[in-house]
């Protein structure tokens, strides 16, 4: 479930950073006629770990880290009754849009993210908010200007509507530039021990067949800043490689590959190995490409038969090479 509500909009935001840096987020989704699904739910983050949930099923929060639970109840009261009157708000919300663009019934999804991030050495702060809407970016935050841009024309009146609202654009410039802040800085500081720490990466070569390119799969680092590169003899390489995101792990750390497209004899002629860095940990990472590292799907017999039939084709004159192919607010929807 709670992949689905960061995949759906396609709107996160993802810090990426090797500076150490800490950011606060909070997903709202609600969602009109999606089978199995509640109506509206809420996701809180922190460096990209999950404190605190909310859906409309169970009317609750729950925080759900240990330093989260240690926060009396009256907070965790104020938390559920901020999230019940945006459930409200965003309810109508969806109504209203539906009753705009002359839509009945169906699937259709109204999601909210807004939060801030602070680089512990510079001290520098940045704010981030964006409303999506049936699957395409809306509206979003601009901190130069302190208001909402459209990214769709058919987000114009939206964004007319809300910048003409002197009391909401005043929310969001105090919110980004101190609420956010200081409940960043607070979170940071009581979750030290998990948002602090820091755990090195597994790093494995990985190959579904012989003419698939080759993966650096990065997995268990922590935290979730991490860059995962090619090298090609000792000097940065980019041509045919290929970054995939930075995914979650079911305990809290994190994972990343890189995808490298090589023809077998580059392989066996230049020095090709994959270096991952990760923010806290000075030490670098290093997997270099050789046969005996690669992990693949394909048997022994098949690898063999393939490297043997390589090794012949290679030394064969005039035949072509083979190529490879939790600071919550009420917000004011």
């Amino acid at each position: 479930m709670k992949g689905f509500m960061l995949m759906f909009m396609g709107i996160g935001h993802l810090y990426e950073a090797f500076a150490v840096t800490h950011s606060l987020t909070h997903f709202y989704t609600a969602s009109s006629e999606v089978y199995n699904f509640p109506e509206f739910m809420v996701v809180g983050m922190v460096d990209g770990v999950q404190m605190v949930h909310y859906d409309s099923n169970s009317q609750k929060a729950v925080p759900e880290q240990d330093w989260m639970k240690q926060t009396d109840a009256e907070f965790w009261e104020k938390e559920r009754e901020n999230f019940f009157y945006s459930q409200q708000s965003f309810k109508a919300e969806v109504a209203t849009l539906k009753q705009h663009f002359n839509q009945s019934g169906g699937v259709h999804i109204l999601q909210y993210m807004y939060g801030c991030s602070r680089d512990d050495e510079t001290e520098q702060t940045e704010g981030f908010g964006q409303l999506g809407y049936n699957g395409e970016n809306f509206l979003e935050y601009d901190m130069k200007t302190l208001t909402w841009k459209s990214r769709k024309q058919q987000a114009n009146f939206m964004q007319d509507e809300w910048n003409s609202d002197i009391s909401r654009l005043g929310f969001w410039k105090i919110y980004f530039s101190q609420t956010c802040i200081e409940c960043l800085k607070k979170q940071v500081d009581n979750g030290k021990r998990t948002l602090r720490r820091t755990v090195p990466p597994s790093v494995s070569l990985l190959q579904k067949t012989p003419s698939s390119p080759v993966t650096c799969h990065a997995t268990g680092f922590y935290p979730s800043g991490v860059m995962v590169s090619w090298q090609k003899d000792g000097q940065d390489h980019h041509e045919d490689v290929e970054h995939g995101e930075i995914l979650f792990n079911d305990d809290g750390t994190f994972q990343k590959s890189t995808h490298l497209t090589v023809m077998h004899e580059e392989r066996k002629n230049k020095n090709y190995q994959c270096v991952v860095q990760v923010t806290g940990i000075k030490e670098d990472f290093i997997k270099v490409l050789t046969e005996s590292e690669i992990q693949t799907n394909w048997s022994k017999r098949e690898r063999l038969k393939y490297t043997l039939y390589l090794t012949l084709l290679l030394n064969v004159p005039n035949i072509p090479h083979l190529s490879s192919l939790m600071c919550s607010v009420k917000l004011p929807v």
